[in-house]
């Protein structure tokens, strides 16, 4: 296949890209600084253009089959009102372009769009949320229901519509990992809050399975949860981090209100969480390679 991909220069399009590139599809990137997305992504054309205006780069997107949008500004900054702005905009106008390109006659296409778990809002008890649960009515749920609403609108030209809505993202060389570990091996890890919120993670060599299959399953549309089977409490994370990398835990875990002090209402995305299952996936056969945590980080870390 032909993949357009806007966000490719970050921690998950990065690996998403190379490997779909290794799978032998042609990728290609859209990028505000081709110069320096072409040294980190040699495995790609890149196209130069800015994915919250219209521009010439529409014109590359109908040659294509399908595309992968993973733009957005990072979520983990004080969330001021331009912060706000910024993370809600950098997706819903990426969205609405790339939809628009995405419309044009010809081809049919698949768009395999990004979303968070994010969208379910927190949730402090044990509900097992599968794709047909409510959105919450937090930030982070608005932006993921217009970010998915947006993109939804390709469905009007007969595009086939995944809204992947990612747990947590455990990788090398990036991701919460890049922030967790450090700690944890200076001996300065531990549970966040209560430790009892669920924490809904995903193993990034599975997310790019999921992405593979989503490109190539036609009965496949609408919300995908993209986390593992067996979402864990942030003490238990805790715990199998620690092992994982031989360290003790020595200090307590950190009070909800320093992390409300220093986080400000980004703070209820670490203190609170959901419990969040890949219905959809499972029911479609799909088989993850790291359903367990303890799993995933031996591979990752161990």
């Amino acid at each position: 296949m032909k993949i357009f991909v806007t966000g490719g220069t970050g921690f998950v399009g990065k690996f998403v890209t190379r490997r779909l590139s290794e799978a032998g599809h042609e990728i290609l990137v859209l990028s505000r600084s081709a110069s320096k997305a072409k040294q980190i992504l040699p495995w790609a054309e890149v196209i130069e253009g800015n994915p919250q205006n219209a521009g010439d780069w529409q014109r590359r997107v109908p040659e294509c089959d399908g595309a992968i949008n993973l733009a957005g500004t990072s979520i983990f900054t004080l969330w001021t009102e331009s912060a706000r702005k910024s993370i809600l905009d950098s997706r819903i106008l990426t969205t609405r372009n790339l939809v628009d390109a995405l419309s044009a006659p010809g081809k049919q296409r698949v768009l395999v769009n990004g979303s968070a778990v994010g969208y379910y809002g927190s949730r402090l008890d044990d509900e097992v949320l599968g794709e047909e649960a409510p959105a919450g009515s937090e930030f982070m749920s608005e932006v993921c229901l217009r970010w998915e609403e947006e993109a939804r609108r390709a469905t009007d030209a007969g595009v086939r519509v995944a809204l992947c809505r990612f747990g947590i993202v455990l990788g090398k060389n990036g991701g919460a990992l890049s922030m967790m570990v450090p700690a944890f091996r200076f001996l300065l890890g531990g549970a966040l809050g209560s430790g009892r919120q669920w924490m809904s993670w995903i193993h990034i060599e599975d997310l790019f399975e999921i992405f593979s299959f989503l490109l190539g399953e036609p009965a496949l549309s609408g919300p995908i949860n993209c986390t593992a089977p067996n979402p864990v409490r942030n003490a238990e994370f805790a715990k199998v981090l620690s092992q994982t990398l031989n360290r003790p835990i020595l200090l307590p875990g950190m009070p909800s209100f320093l992390l409300n002090m220093a986080l400000g209402e980004f703070a209820n995305v670490v203190v609170k969480g959901q419990r969040v299952i890949p219905k959809t996936l499972l029911e479609s056969g799909f088989s993850f390679r790291f359903p367990t945590l303890r799993q995933a980080l031996e591979d990752l870390i161990g």
